[in-house]
């Protein structure tokens, strides 16, 4: 199953394409709520290239590597990526009046609902158009 998610991010592209690759903006934003933050990112922006985002709850007890490996990549307007497991990520980025829409389509994983995927990446999604 595919999830949709988006955010409209009131700047440029130029700001929103730089905070969304650049790793020390990543660790800013990166994490869906106050109790969880991610203290490392690493991002090798070219097709074949990989990317790791270490994603940690801040009291210490549970933490993760997201990482994936990028497939497409069409500068300030595309990135296309699969996770370790093989799923599939596609992030928009649309430039209008209001601003940039970013929209993130990803394959559904097992392990959790659906809706709670599609929470936990709206959060996201949420904290970097605050962010930006």
């Amino acid at each position: 199953m595919k999830i949709t998610i988006e955010v409209t991010v009131a700047a440029p592209i130029d700001a929103v394409w730089n905070a969304w690759i650049t790793p020390d903006r990543i660790t800013q934003w990166n994490a869906a709520s106050e109790e969880w933050c991610c203290p490392t990112a690493v991002n090798d922006l070219r097709v074949g290239g990989t990317f790791s985002y270490r994603m940690e709850a801040r009291d210490g007890s549970m933490g993760f590597d997201f990482e994936g490996q990028y497939t497409r990549i069409v500068e300030r307007e595309l990135l296309e990526y699969t996770l370790g497991d093989e799923r599939v990520v596609r992030v928009e980025f649309a430039p209008g009046s209001g601003g940039v829409t970013v929209r993130q389509t990803f394959d559904a994983e097992n392990e959790h609902a659906a809706e709670q995927q599609r929470q936990g990446w709206q959060a996201i999604l949420n904290r970097f158009a605050s962010h930006v």
